[in-house]
């Protein structure tokens, strides 16, 4: 039986899960709409904890003195990659001419991108309520207080690439590791949240037994990894090609972008077959309101969303709400995923 304790973090931890959704639909939002420079400085914003809403709030030198800062912390940055033997992206910072531009003061972009930051805290905020609630575990599964702690360091660590994103100008190898960090903080709670949820039950899964499946549902979540990845290319070579068209001709945005698109797109059909083998297999195996069923179920709902926001991306003009619904369900696609594939597993493989 559930204590009250345990289930106030059960709670707590799927709160958590969907905050950290939510900050991965707020900075879909951010991208699409172009503020993710609206605060060129961090984790204030314009120096102030209550962004400006009109350009007389800035400083007249503004432009030259957040680039000044900017080139500063990227040098910081450049030495710290050093010092790890990452000469090369070193220097790819020191040299990109674009961090060095000036951002234009746009109040809309600037509160979008505030919005996104605060909605970040809240994460954060409940990353912690996480971790202290989990100390119910300390005697009966003490992973699960290590994993809720690991959890606040890498949010603290996603915070301080954070920063490093907006000063180095949205530099994309800078975005990737980002988004790779959201997801790993995804698969820690995820983790937690059905380890905790199975330690008061009986084994019931019983997929565990058949070791080729597991293996293909891994195969399933490691794509979904690398087309996320490319998700990330593709969108920013289309910022790139839309800089250079001064945003105008939507239309052509796609079509310039190049193989990456075409391996992106390719690999979108590889996602739908595997996940609708996945599918397949589960229902032969499972009924009426099984975990498992329910959660292919999603997976399919999910995996539609994205397709047709894919296909309005591609050839709808690049909508700035596909772009939003696209991340984000790229990214609940992967957490369901990854939520299936530990229900494969018997409970008695949780025990401490």
């Amino acid at each position: 039986m559930v204590s009250r304790s345990e289930q106030r973090f059960i709670n707590i931890n799927l709160i958590t899960i969907v905050v950290t959704l939510l900050v991965i639909l707020a900075g879909g939002i951010v991208r699409s709409t172009g503020s993710g420079m609206g605060c060129p400085d961090w984790p204030k914003c314009f120096d102030r904890y209550i962004p400006p809403t009109d350009v007389s709030q800035l400083p007249a030198n503004y432009k030259e003195k957040y680039v000044a800062g900017r080139l500063k912390k990227n040098e910081k940055f450049a030495k710290y990659l050093e010092s790890m033997g990452k000469v090369a992206l070193a220097d790819s910072i020191r040299h990109d001419k674009s961090i060095t531009v000036p951002e234009e003061f746009n109040p809309a972009n600037t509160w979008t991108e505030y919005a996104n930051r605060l909605v970040g805290v809240l994460a954060g905020i409940f990353m912690l309520l996480t971790a202290i609630y989990s100390f119910v575990y300390k005697k009966t599964a003490k992973r699960i207080v290590v994993l809720s702690i690991l959890n606040v360091l890498v949010i603290g660590l996603q915070g301080w690439l954070g920063a490093f994103v907006v000063s180095t100008n949205l530099t994309q190898w800078v975005v990737t590791a980002h988004m790779l960090i959201a997801l790993l903080i995804l698969v820690i709670s995820i983790y937690t949240y059905n380890y905790a949820k199975q330690l008061n039950k009986a084994p019931s899964v019983i997929m565990y037994r058949i070791l080729w499946l597991k293996g293909f549902l891994f195969f399933t979540l490691v794509i979904n990894i690398v087309q996320i990845v490319l998700g990330t290319d593709v969108r920013e070579a289309v910022d790139v090609i839309a800089k250079s068209l001064a945003y105008d001709s939507k239309g052509t945005w796609i079509s310039k972008v190049g193989e990456v698109f075409s391996y992106h797109r390719d690999l979108a059909i590889l996602v739908v077959i595997a996940n609708a083998v996945v599918y397949k297999m589960v229902i032969d195996r499972f009924s009426g309101k099984a975990a498992p069923l329910l959660t292919a179920r999603f997976i399919l709902i999910t995996l539609l969303v994205q397709l047709l926001s894919g296909f309005a991306l591609a050839y709808i003009a690049f909508p700035a709400a596909a772009q939003a619904l696209h991340i984000l369900f790229s990214t609940l696609l992967f957490s369901l995923q990854f939520y299936l594939y530990l229900l494969v597993y018997r409970t008695s493989t949780y025990k401490q």
